[in-house]
């Protein structure tokens, strides 16, 4: 049965983060808030823990679309090609924040992954408990927003809640208090045009 851990977002205590952290490096997954819904991740490079979560996510390795919750910029052009200037820019003033950005997928992606990938989609949360979680791992978090069945209301803001329905495989729920209903807006930035492919929290306004 999974653990619900209680962290607070401004000041996340680093006993409870190592603790999560333990579990993405043994192959195991986690779910953890972030500046917008709820996520569940696992350790990048931990084959185990991607296979875990395509299992729990049910999609095949042809489907894998999901998002790299990166610490800084640095870590994002690690998994890249080289960023252009202008897109440079352009992550520099969205991040921190409620952003996926698409870039074409560096040489490190195909050997990680168990699909060759032409573009990966990256993270960096405003979120204390997110970035510090991947701090302490030393890499990536390989992560997709928890959905829920509602009709209504497609993400759960309720870690309680969340929890109460969480089935295995997930070892620890992070409790970082209420979580927003929009998931982050999707921007590709593999070609000169900028195009917006999800529209969700965060205004693209303010990055053109």
């Amino acid at each position: 049965m999974a653990e619900l851990l209680k962290i607070h977002e401004q000041n996340p205590e680093m006993r409870k983060i190592r603790k999560a952290v333990d579990v993405l490096r043994r192959g195991g997954l986690v779910i953890y808030p972030t500046d917008t819904v709820y996520g569940v991740g696992c350790d990048l490079h931990n084959k185990k823990g991607v296979e875990k979560l395509m299992g729990f996510l049910g999609i095949k390795a042809n489907k894998l679309n999901l998002s790299f919750i990166c610490h800084n910029l640095s870590e994002v052009a690690h998994y890249t090609k080289p960023i252009a200037t202008h897109v440079f820019k352009i992550l520099k003033k969205a991040l921190p924040g409620p952003y996926t950005f698409l870039l074409a997928a560096g040489n490190q992606v195909p050997k990680i992954l168990p699909v060759s990938k032409k573009t990966v989609g990256v993270r960096i949360p405003a979120n204390n408990i997110a970035r510090a979680l991947v701090e302490e791992l030393g890499n990536p978090i390989i992560s997709a927003s928890i959905k829920d069945d509602d009709a209504i209301l497609q993400y759960t803001p309720d870690p309680e809640i969340i929890f109460a329905r969480c089935p295995r495989p997930v070892e620890v729920v992070i409790d970082g208090g209420l979580s927003g209903v929009e998931p982050s807006t999707v921007i590709d930035l593999t070609t000169e045009e900028v195009r917006v492919v999800r529209q969700g929290a965060g205004d693209v306004g303010l990055l053109l």
